[in-house]
């Protein structure tokens, strides 16, 4: 939910606080998948579509759309609904790409998108 303290001067949720609770989704997705510790090294892009009101529910999808040798790029969607009349809307999106860390802070190998898919519907 949108609350106050999340609000520019509009009564609509700050881009700042949009971004930070995007990129958290993405950490947490990033770390599990990976089972490492996870840094940010880019913000690919982000697009605000429409403004996300104060008092709103807010619902954040992250899917992995991409893996390199040791990087995973996370697509990340911000949803808003209205509690009244229920509809749902796609506020922001954005992409991000985060690199796994071994125990020494080194980046480490991240398992490849397409064996995690297929053993996983094994």
């Amino acid at each position: 939910m949108v609350f106050p303290e999340r609000t520019n001067h509009y009564g609509t949720l700050f881009a700042g606080a949009a971004l930070s609770l995007m990129v958290k989704s993405a950490y947490m997705l990033a770390s599990r998948y990976s089972r490492h510790t996870v840094v940010v090294a880019n913000s690919e892009k982000a697009d605000f579509q429409v403004p996300i009101k104060q008092g709103q529910l807010i619902e954040i999808i992250s899917k992995i759309t991409k893996t390199g040798t040791t990087s995973m790029t996370v697509g990340v969607e911000l949803y808003s609904e209205d509690f009244l009349t229920g509809e749902r809307r796609l506020g922001t999106k954005g992409k991000f790409v985060l690199v796994a860390l071994d125990k020494t802070g080194k980046p480490t190998k991240v398992p490849p998108l397409f064996d995690r898919v297929r053993s996983k519907s094994a």
